[in-house]
């Protein structure tokens, strides 16, 4: 049966520093405020440093404040003062979720076959274009140093302008990597019509298979984006399901390139 805090405070207090002692007796005298407190808060309020905090609550089997106040949640269900800790916690476990599903499910949604063909195109290329605009530039620059790193010759844009002028001079031996989370950037759009047309590839990793630049593009990979934004006033919805289809991309052309 695992113990509760007051057991585990009289267990452990002999062995305690006296920083780690005098937080302990702050908390045990002000436990009914431990549910609505922060870390840095209780930092402030028992004149310790948070690092004292994390550190005691590691010696008493926590594995840190928040655990300790879930815990402590436990042994107090009956006190309605403990209900916002449960509601902070599921909050949490909502958002954990909602990244798992990103990934699980973008996993699940990509084709063996089309990641065959992906690497096939970049492997057989003279070289790699990346385009992206926005956060899913940051994607595109990893692709891009990583792809140096194994030897491939490799250029990433971001900039509209150079995008526009540069996606009609791409040659058919070179192959176009287009990093789009909505596939309706009007300058990666752009880009996919001049290389249709010039007959270039075009490889695209994308969460909308509804939008144009996923109906230019010759091959294209497809991850799940969750409709769950906690950013709503922006449009910095997660890049997960690209970085998740990246790594893939990645990995697998280090696993055919050494074969």
């Amino acid at each position: 049966m695992d113990l509760t805090f007051f057991e585990r405070v009289n267990q452990h207090f002999d062995r305690l520093s006296d920083s780690e002692k005098f937080l302990l007796r702050y908390i045990q005298d002000h436990i009914s405020d431990m549910p609505k407190i922060s870390i840095v808060r209780l930092s402030e309020k028992a004149n310790v440093s948070t690092a004292t905090i994390v550190r005691t609550m590691k010696k008493l089997g926590y594995d840190g404040f928040t655990s300790f106040k879930i815990r402590l949640k436990d042994e107090h269900q009956l006190s309605p003062e403990f209900s916002v800790v449960e509601k902070v916690d599921n909050k949490i476990k909502e958002a954990i979720l909602k990244n798992e599903q990103e990934v699980s499910k973008t996993i699940q949604m990509l084709d063996r076959g089309t990641i065959e063909d992906v690497l096939q195109k970049i492997i057989y290329a003279r070289k790699i274009v990346l385009f992206a605009r926005g956060f899913s530039e940051l994607i595109a620059k990893e692709m891009t140093i990583k792809f140096q790193l194994a030897g491939k010759y490799c250029e990433m844009h971001d900039d509209p302008n150079i995008i526009k002028t540069m996606s009609k001079r791409i040659q058919k031996q070179d192959v176009v990597l287009l990093i789009s989370l909505n596939g309706y950037t009007e300058e990666l759009v752009e880009a996919a019509k001049n290389c249709k047309a010039n007959g270039v590839s075009t490889i695209t990793l994308t969460a909308n298979r509804e939008s144009p630049i996923y109906a230019l593009s010759e091959l294209a990979l497809v991850g799940y984006k969750s409709k769950v934004s906690y950013f709503p006033d922006y449009e910095v919805r997660s890049r997960l399901p690209l970085q998740v289809m990246a790594r893939i991309i990645l990995d697998a052309y280090a696993i055919r390139t050494r074969e």
